[in-house]
């Protein structure tokens, strides 16, 4: 393992994150601690429950209705699929 002060780390943290995500073991020592850095795999909900609290069910209820909602709208045809071609403009 490559361990470096916080200094260190610091000065070239890309060259460090470079490093870790390649698979290098890199620490950082911080007091009496190493800390490791190292990628980690995140998921949207992951990111939901942990910044907002959200529940596992309440995400879960939430696609369920944005999915019923989106489904309504594309039937009305207010929204439609981006195909990659931009609608002929209407002369005015």
């Amino acid at each position: 393992m490559k361990t470096l002060t916080a200094t260190e780390a610091r000065k070239n943290l890309t060259r460090w994150l470079k490093a870790a995500k390649s698979g290098q073991d890199i620490g950082i020592v911080y007091g009496a601690d190493i800390f490791a850095l190292r990628a980690v795999p995140i998921e949207a909900a992951d990111y939901a429950q942990l910044e907002y609290g959200v529940t596992t069910e309440q995400l879960d209820d939430f696609t369920v209705r944005t999915d019923a909602e989106l489904n309504r709208e594309r039937q009305s045809g207010r929204v439609t699929i981006f195909t990659g071609k931009l609608p002929k403009r209407r002369a005015r």
